[in-house]
């Protein structure tokens, strides 16, 4: 791809978890101004919080201060690449990057190629290698755990 068109896409995605950033610090003014003991102010916190636990850019779903801390690097920690190398399928996020790209990893059931995928908690259990990899078969061989058997494809 196109160096430059890379940066354009990186500016866009940093652009909209600004947004995101914004409208949950937003919601979140508007909700400490309600009375504490409001219901609607009770039934929103806890879909805020649930919410944002699940995508998994805050730690806990203990306390509204944590939506007011809330930054663009809670989003860019959730992206595919950095996960992968959280997770030890890569060292570094520019071999991250490629390995996605190339088509050697999937999100349960699906290929993805776009490295700027966002990983909820639920789905970060699914992450692996395409059966096909060449990389897994290495990284299988390297353990002593490769099956001849289940890498003929």
């Amino acid at each position: 791809m196109n160096n430059s068109f890379l940066i354009l896409e990186t500016v866009f995605l940093l652009g909209r978890y600004s947004g995101l950033c914004r409208m949950a610090q937003k919601l979140t003014n508007i909700l400490k101004q309600m009375d504490p003991a409001d219901p609607f102010r009770i039934q929103m916190t806890d879909m805020l919080l649930e919410k944002l636990y699940n995508m998994g850019v805050i730690p806990t779903r203990k306390s509204l201060a944590l939506t007011e801390r809330l930054s663009v690097s809670s989003f860019c920690r959730r992206r595919l690449s950095t996960v992968l190398v959280h997770l030890k399928f890569a060292e570094h996020n520019k071999e991250a990057v490629t390995y996605i790209e190339q088509g050697h990893i999937r999100v349960g059931p699906e290929t993805i190629t776009d490295p700027a995928f966002l990983v909820t908690r639920n789905m970060e259990d699914f992450i692996t290698w395409v059966d096909s990899s060449k990389i897994k078969r290495k990284v299988l061989q390297y353990n002593d755990k490769l099956d001849d058997y289940d890498m003929i494809a």
